[in-house]
Formats: C-alpha cells, structure tokens, sequence
C-alpha cells in the first residue's frame, strides 16, 4: 500500500462528516471551500460505505415510492 493511501485512510474524520459530505455530493451542490475541508478530513473507507448505503437508501426509495404511487391508482 501506499504512504498516500495509508495517510488517507488513518485520517480522523467522523463517519457523520463523511455522511454530511455524502449527502451533499448526492444533491450536487458544494462549496469549493466545504469540498476541500471534507478532502483533507474525510476517511476514504467511510465514503465507500457511506457512498454504499446512500445509494440503497435512495433506491429502496424509489422502489417505496413507485410502489405507493401505483397501488394508489395516480399512475393510471
């Protein structure tokens, strides 16, 4: 492994910042000076798994959501 990558994965981030980060990154819209605090702080194995989750989230949404609006009826 590389001194870079092991630098980067015993960064202290908090997962909830790597959450934060995440989030926002899904929205699209980020400050030039909030991207590169959560650069030089973040945990890259937390943006994996927090990467990970957000992306089931959001797609056991759609699916929730595309369910309810056809078994109410609106799709018809």
């Amino acid at each position: 492994m590389s001194e870079d990558l092991k630098q980067a994965v015993q960064r202290k981030g908090s997962f909830w910042q790597t959450v934060k980060a995440v989030g926002w990154s899904f929205f699209g819209v980020r400050k030039a000076s909030g991207y590169e605090e959560d650069i030089s702080k973040v945990n890259p194995v937390h943006v994996i798994v927090a990467g990970l989750l957000a992306a089931v989230l959001f797609v056991l949404g759609l699916v929730v959501l595309v369910k309810w609006v056809v078994a109410s009826g609106a799709a018809t």
